[in-house]
C-alpha cells in the first residue's frame, strides 16, 4: 500500500484530500500544515509520497520540497496547487518535485497522478510540461537547445516522450514498440546519464530543452 503524506494549510481541504486518497486504497500516514511540521513529520513517517500544496502558513511548499527531496531522496513530491502560473511550476520542479497538478483535476486524475508519481513516472497536469519545455528552451542555447550527451537517436527521442509525461505504456503505443523495449531504452538512459528515476530525467529534459517534435 502506498503511504502519502498531505501537506496544506486549509483543514478542510487537507481533510478532505486525505479521505479521498483513503477510499481510492492509500495509506495516509500524515499530514501537516506547514513548512517545519511537513519537513519534520516527513523525516519521521518517510512516506512514498508527499502530496504537497505551495502556499503554507510559515513559508512555501517550494521550501519544503527541497528539504524533504534532499533529505529523503526516496520519498516523491507531487505537487497539488491552485496555481498554474509558470514561476509556480519551475520554481517546484528545480527544487525536486516530481510533478505537479492543479486543484481542478478531477478525483480519477488526482488518484493516477499519487498512482504513477509512487510508480517513478513525472506526472503534470495537461499543458503544464510544454510550458516547463518551452521555458528552459527560451533560456537554453537557442530554440533546438543542447544536445543531449552520449544517446542514442531513439533513446532521445523516448526520453522527449517521457519529459512530456507518457507513460512506458503510451510510449510504446506512439514509437511502435514492446512495453518491455521502453523500459530498456529508459534504464539505459538512467544509467548513461547517472540519474535514478523518471522525475530526474524529466528535470534532465527541461534544463536541456529537449521537447518533443511537433505532431
Amino acid at each position: 500500500m502506498t503511504r502519502v503524506m498531505i501537506v496544506d494549510d486549509h483543514p478542510m481541504w487537507r481533510e478532505g484530500v486525505a479521505r479521498d486518497l483513503g477510499s481510492r486504497g492509500y495509506d495516509v500516514c500524515a499530514t501537516a500544515s506547514d513548512v517545519s511540521g511537513a519537513v519534520k513529520i516527513a523525516m519521521a513517517t518517510r512516506p512514498d509520497v508527499v502530496v504537497m500544496d505551495l502556499q503554507l502558513g510559515d513559508g512555501s511548499g517550494v521550501d519544503a520540497t527541497r528539504e524533504i527531496t534532499t533529505e529523503l531522496p526516496d520519498t516523491r513530491v507531487l505537487v497539488l496547487s491552485a496555481s498554474a502560473e509558470q514561476d509556480d511550476v519551475l520554481a517546484a520542479v528545480k527544487n525536486g518535485a516530481s510533478g505537479y497538478l492543479v486543484k481542478s483535476a478531477s478525483l480519477d486524475e488526482f488518484d493516477d497522478a499519487v498512482r504513477r508519481t509512487a510508480e517513478g513516472d513525472a506526472v503534470f497536469s495537461a499543458g503544464l510540461a510544454g510550458l516547463l519545455l518551452g521555458e528552459y528552451r527560451r533560456l537554453g542555447s537557442g530554440p533546438s537547445g543542447p544536445e543531449v550527451p552520449k544517446l542514442t537517436e531513439r533513446e532521445t527521442e523516448v526520453l522527449r516522450l517521457v519529459a512530456r509525461g507518457l507513460t512506458a505504456r503510451q510510449i510504446a503505443t506512439r514509437l511502435v514498440l514492446s512495453h518491455r523495449t521502453v523500459e530498456n531504452h529508459v534504464q539505459n538512459t538512467l544509467r548513461k546519464l547517472q540519474l535514478h528515476n523518471r522525475a530526474e530525467l524529466v528535470r534532465y529534459a527541461i534544463e536541456h530543452g529537449i521537447d518533443d517534435a511537433p505532431e
